[in-house]
């Protein structure tokens, strides 16, 4: 059966990390869309300390109503965890199902940076202002998200862009508890396991959803794009 996914990348990346995944599902006879977020990717040139949460979710929300998006998979990778919770909070009646993929998940009035320790997110501070005033953080290296083939880190290297920080340390508001009702799965990248969605994966696993794992690291769309479209499939 015929799907439609609407995949929501992390930070540093835009809808272009996508593309070997989405080959795969829509050679499968799905719909895919992979909007890139307001300062990232081929918007990079729309960074400005304007930039919040909300932005984010305002991007996805619109991409829902201007493609008529329906009864959509949508998948947030990593960072993209946090927007894809307020899509589901403002549109619910456009959404079949939530699928966080070793992503984040924040409750209402939460920031990321309260999810890491302090001396982490100082460090992160401390480089954002280093780089450029406070605007944005500079890209971490791909073996970072478990990315060790030359050839995947070859992709991912030149298009990584610096992330808006706001969208670091303003809170995500919702009205409805954290994936409003909606059927909700969680995929947890495990070779090896990336230690910022722990909180994430355990809030999965309190809330009852079906937890699924893939034997890859965190950028799974790009390291094993079919067997992550197998698991993607069986979800939907």
């Amino acid at each position: 059966m015929t799907k439609t996914f609407v995949l929501v990348h992390g930070v540093w990346h835009g809808g272009w990390c996508w593309s070997r995944l989405a080959d795969q599902l829509r050679t499968r006879g799905h719909r895919v869309t992979a909007p890139t977020q307001t300062g990232l990717g081929e918007r990079a040139h729309l960074l400005t300390a304007d930039i919040t949460i909300e932005t984010f979710v305002e991007d996805i929300v619109r991409h829902l109503d201007c493609e008529d998006l329906k009864d959509v998979i949508l998948v947030g990778h990593s960072f993209g965890g946090i927007p894809i919770t307020g899509v589901a909070d403002r549109v619910p009646e456009r959404i079949g199902k939530l699928v966080y993929l070793d992503a984040i998940m924040l409750s209402s009035g939460e920031t990321w940076f309260d999810l890491l320790p302090e001396d982490m997110a100082a460090d992160r501070r401390a480089l954002a202002e280093s780089s450029s005033g406070g605007l944005s953080l500079p890209p971490a290296p791909p073996e970072s998200f478990g990315v060790t083939r030359p050839e995947d880190a070859a992709f991912l290297a030149p298009r990584l862009t610096p992330h808006p920080f706001r969208t670091f340390t303003t809170a995500l508001d919702l009205r409805n508890p954290v994936g409003n009702g909606l059927p909700a799965h969680y995929i947890q990248c495990t070779d090896p396991p990336y230690r910022p969605a722990r909180v994430a994966l355990e809030r999965a696993i309190g809330f009852g959803w079906p937890v699924s794992q893939i034997a890859t690291g965190h950028d799974a769309m790009v390291t094993e794009p079919e067997a992550l479209a197998d698991l993607l499939e069986e979800i939907a």
